[in-house]
C-alpha cells in the first residue's frame, strides 16, 4: 500500500540559498510518516498508551530535485519488507510534475520504550502501515 501525503514547501523550510535545506526533508519525511501512521491508528496517543512505537534505525537519502519556496509537493511511503522485528520503509518527496525530489530508504524497529528494546511488531502496527495481518 502507497501512503500520500501532500504538502505545499513554505519560507521556514528555506534555507539561505533558498531551497529546503537537507535537514528539513527529514522533518518532512517524519511529518508523512506520522500523518499515516496517526490515520492507520496508531499515532502518538497510542504510542504514548502502550509505551510502544517504531524507531528509525538508519536512513539512506538521495536527493534528486530541489525544492523550492511554495512548491506544492506530495510524499510517497510504503512497507518495503514482510513483517519484521526490523523492516524497510520507502518514502519519495515528488515533485508536482511527478519528478523525484528526493528518495529515502529507512531501516525501522519496533521499540518496548519501558524495556529499552526492540520487539516483534504488534499487529495494530503493522495494519497502520499497510501490512494486513
Amino acid at each position: 500500500m502507497i501512503f500520500k501525503y501532500e504538502m505545499k514547501v513554505l519560507e521556514k523550510h528555506l534555507d539561505s540559498f533558498g531551497h529546503v535545506n537537507n535537514s528539513v526533508y527529514l522533518e518532512i519525511l517524519e511529518e508523512a510518516r506520522w500523518d499515516f501512521i496517526t490515520k492507520g491508528g496508531f499515532g502518538l496517543k497510542e504510542v504514548q498508551a502502550q509505551k510502544k512505537g517504531p524507531v528509525v534505525l538508519e536512513i539512506n537519502i538521495k536527493y534528486r530535485k530541489e525544492l523550492v519556496n511554495r512548491e506544492d509537493i506530495i510524499i510517497e511511503s510504503k512497507t518495503l519488507d514482510d513483517p519484521a522485528k526490523i523492516m524497510k520503509i520507502e518514502q519519495k518527496i515528488l515533485k508536482k510534475n511527478g519528478d523525484v525530489s528526493c528518495l529515502a530508504t529507512l531501516v525501522v524497529g519496533f521499540m518496548d520504550l519501558e524495556k529499552r528494546k526492540l520487539i516483534d511488531p504488534p499487529n495494530d502496527w503493522l495494519n497502520a502501515i499497510g501490512i494486513d495481518v
